[in-house]
């Protein structure tokens, strides 16, 4: 039968509110009777009952993963990254819960007693009410993977224009002038932010900016097959292609080795994210980390701080992309 509170009280002789009380670290508690009480749990190998806990301290135990979509642009892998990241911080005690933004009609459902804390993996300014609505009703907030005007709101993201910045300086070290891009879905901020050093980098050396080397996907393999099968119908088919994700370079690959052609013989490929899978495929890809887990595990440290009432700076943090050179980038064939 399991020890309870009760049981603790009774051999410690005094109140189960004392108990309570000491086992939750309460300052109304002299440090005598808590060291007595804790070593009298320790040795019933008490267990606490979440649930009467959170009744108690007016606690869900509940944190809320919100995505800006888990059905449109929200990879797999994306979002087991993000999970391990935060799975990896969060107290044992603790329930996550996931769901998107875009479920909701109205937050009329997202509340103090049901989130002790949420953490925001942002893909769209359309979570700009989300975030208001949230910093509203007072329930403490991360947001994470997009920059947040809001000087108030703790917020971790990567520098993804810099990160694309340098795949396309990497085509063009290798002399490539024929560069493309397979764009990731339209209303993320991420996929904008790609775009632009993407574009930077080939002004900056003067390099043509081509439209029919733009081609929009979903960041997704198969969106990124078929955004390939566009750029290969050209008449002048790119001989370098930036992904905006590594799930649509691997999409990229299949395509271009259906049509008979070989990576990076024919064609260089670079993607973004550095996913598991990137080392593995055949070539390995070249692509730009983005530290999702640590983005998420920071995070989540920040969460959890908030939750605890511990001061938290509230600065933006960008943590570093970086290029990771394998096999999949070589020199344009002459």
């Amino acid at each position: 039968m399991a020890v309870t509170i009760k049981d603790i009280a009774k051999i410690a002789n005094v109140s189960h509110t004392t108990v309570s009380r000491a086992l939750n670290n309460s300052p109304l508690i002299k440090e005598k009777t808590k060291k007595k009480i804790m070593e009298i749990a320790k040795e019933l190998n008490y267990s606490p009952d979440v649930h009467a806990r959170s009744l108690v301290l007016q606690k869900s135990y509940t944190i809320g993963l919100f995505f800006t979509s888990l059905s449109n642009g929200t990879s797999s892998s994306f979002l087991a990254e993000t999970i391990k990241g935060i799975n990896d911080v969060i107290d044992k005690n603790y329930h996550i819960v996931i769901r998107g933004t875009e479920d909701y009609h109205d937050y009329s459902a997202i509340s103090s007693k049901r989130f002790d804390g949420i953490i925001l993996m942002s893909q769209s300014d359309a979570d700009n009410t989300f975030i208001d609505d949230v910093v509203k009703k007072e329930i403490p907030l991360v947001v994470l993977n997009r920059h947040v005007e809001n000087e108030n709101i703790v917020n971790i993201l990567s520098n993804d224009r810099e990160g694309a910045f340098q795949a396309a300086n990497l085509f063009i070290d290798f002399g490539h002038t024929n560069i493309a891009i397979i764009e990731g879905t339209s209303q993320f901020r991420s996929s904008k932010e790609r775009k632009s050093g993407f574009i930077q980098a080939l002004k900056a050396k003067k390099i043509p900016v081509r439209s029919d080397y733009m081609v929009q996907a979903n960041y997704d393999m198969e969106s990124g097959y078929e955004a390939m099968k566009r750029l290969l119908v050209l008449q002048q088919p790119p001989t370098a292609v930036f992904c905006s994700n590594d799930d649509m370079a691997i999409g990229a690959m299949k395509a271009i080795y259906e049509a008979g052609l070989t990576v990076p013989n024919d064609m260089s490929i670079i993607g973004f994210d550095d996913i598991g899978f990137s080392q593995y495929t055949i070539p390995a890809l070249t692509t730009v980390k983005r530290p999702i887990e640590k983005i998420s595990q920071v995070g989540a440290e920040k969460l959890m701080a908030m939750i605890e009432k511990e001061k938290s700076q509230k600065n933006p943090c960008f943590l570093p992309t970086h290029l990771v050179k394998r096999q999949s980038v070589t020199r344009p064939q002459s």
